[in-house]
C-alpha cells in the first residue's frame, strides 16, 4: 500500500513537470518574422531656383499682332553678386520686323521693367516700376535694322528672396501704311527669373 503511493505521487510529479516544460516552449527565435528597418524620415528637399541668366543671357522672340520682337537680355553683374542688398542691371537689346512688311514703320513708345523679389512660400511687395517712355515722337524707331538698348536696374530686395521675377512690357506704334500719320498699337509683355545669390554656410 505504501509503495503504491508513493508510484502514484512520481506519476503526478512527472506529468507536472511535462506540464511546465511545455508551458515553456514556444517557435523559435530564427522562426519569427524579422521586422524590418524602421523607416527613415522624410526630408523636404527644396526645388532648384530657376535661372534665366545662369549662362549670362537669354534671347527671346515675342510677339504682338503684325510685330515680332527679337530680345536678348543679359547681365553684366555675375550672377554670384546678384545678392538681395546689391542694385542688379540687367540690359536689353530689342530690333523688329512686321508682317506683311509694306514699307510701315514700328515705333517703341514705351518699356517698362517690374521686379519684385520671392522665395518658395512668399511673394514680395514689387519695387517701383522703371519706365523708358520715348522723348520723341511717335517713338523709337526699332524696325530692323533699327534697334532699341537699353539697361534697367533691379534694386534691393527682401533678404529671404531665393529669386527675383522681372515683368517687360513693351509699347509699339505701328503705322498703318508708309506714309500714314495714324498708328495701331501693340504691346508685348516678358518676363524673366533670376536666382539671388545665397550667402555661404558658415562652417561649424
Amino acid at each position: 500500500m505504501h509503495t503504491r503511493g508513493i508510484r502514484r505521487a512520481v506519476v503526478i510529479v512527472a506529468a507536472v513537470t511535462a506540464s511546465v516544460a511545455m508551458a515553456g516552449c514556444g517557435p523559435a527565435p530564427w522562426t519569427q518574422e524579422q521586422a524590418g528597418p524602421s523607416p527613415k524620415p522624410e526630408v523636404s528637399v527644396a526645388a532648384p531656383v530657376p535661372n534665366d541668366l545662369a549662362s549670362g543671357s537669354t534671347a527671346r522672340e515675342l510677339t504682338a499682332g503684325a510685330v515680332v520682337a527679337s530680345v536678348d537680355y543679359w547681365s553684366t553683374l555675375a550672377m554670384d553678386r546678384w545678392t538681395p542688398g546689391a542694385v542688379k542691371p540687367i540690359s536689353i537689346s530689342l530690333v523688329t520686323t512686321v508682317t506683311p512688311d509694306d514699307g510701315q514703320k514700328v515705333y517703341l513708345q514705351k518699356a517698362t521693367m517690374v521686379a519684385f523679389g520671392a522665395n518658395e512660400d512668399t511673394t514680395f511687395a514689387p519695387l517701383d516700376p522703371q519706365v523708358d517712355a520715348s522723348s520723341v515722337s511717335p517713338g523709337y524707331l526699332v524696325l530692323d535694322p533699327y534697334s532699341y538698348s537699353q539697361t534697367f536696374n533691379v534694386g534691393p530686395v527682401d533678404d529671404a528672396a531665393t529669386h527675383v521675377t522681372v515683368q517687360f512690357t513693351y509699347d509699339f506704334l505701328v503705322q498703318t501704311t508708309p506714309t500714314s500719320n495714324e498708328f495701331a498699337k501693340q504691346t508685348a509683355t516678358d518676363t524673366l527669373t533670376v536666382a539671388i545669390a545665397q550667402p555661404a554656410a558658415e562652417s561649424e
